[in-house]
C-alpha cells in the first residue's frame, strides 16, 4: 500500500488567483541583525557598522544593509506559509530598494499575485509576485518582484 504524504502548507499554482494579497507581521530590525549580516556577508561599509561615521551621512546615524533587509522580507513570507513546501525555487528577484531602514524600524512584507505563467516540464508554473516592505509609517523601504516556481497538485503526465 502505498504511503500518504501529508498536504503541504503551501499553496499550489493553481490554487494562486491574480490579485490574491497577504501580508506578513512586523519585525524589529536591531543592531544585532545588522552587526551579524555584516560579518556574514562581508559588506563592512561604515554606513551600516560606524555610528560616527553614519551621524555624518546622509541618514544621520546607521541602517540596514539593503540585502539584509531583503532576506528579512523572504523569511517574513515564508513565515506566511503560502510557499512552505510548494516553492521549488526562486526564478528571479527584482528589487528597488526605496527607502532607509534604520535600527528599531519595525518591517512588515506584503506580496500579491501579479502574474501566473503554466511551466510544461517544470512540474507547476511561475508565479510573479509584486512585493513591497513597509515599515511602521507605512512607508515603503523595499519593492520589486519575485518570480517563484510554485508546483502543480498534481505532476504532469
Amino acid at each position: 500500500m502505498p504511503k500518504e504524504s501529508a498536504r503541504p502548507r503551501g499553496r499550489y499554482f493553481e490554487e494562486f488567483a491574480l490579485g490574491d494579497k497577504v501580508t506578513s507581521q512586523g519585525r524589529t530590525i536591531t543592531e544585532a541583525d545588522i552587526v551579524a549580516f555584516a560579518g556574514l556577508s562581508g559588506d563592512y561599509n561604515p554606513v551600516h557598522i560606524d555610528a560616527e561615521f553614519a551621524k555624518a551621512g546622509m541618514f544621520g546615524e546607521r541602517i540596514a544593509h539593503g540585502l539584509l533587509i531583503l532576506s528579512i522580507a523572504s523569511g517574513l513570507a515564508w513565515q506566511l506559509g503560502f510557499m512552505a513546501g510548494t516553492a521549488d525555487a526562486f526564478l528571479s528577484l527584482d528589487c528597488k530598494f526605496a527607502g532607509a531602514t534604520k535600527i528599531g524600524d519595525t518591517l512588515k512584507v506584503s506580496a500579491e499575485v501579479a502574474q501566473k505563467r503554466d511551466m510544461p516540464g517544470s512540474g507547476g508554473g511561475m508565479i510573479v509576485f509584486n512585493v513591497e516592505v513597509t515599515n511602521q509609517r507605512d512607508e515603503v523601504v523595499q519593492k520589486g518582484k519575485w518570480s517563484v516556481l510554485i508546483r502543480r497538485m498534481q505532476a504532469e503526465g
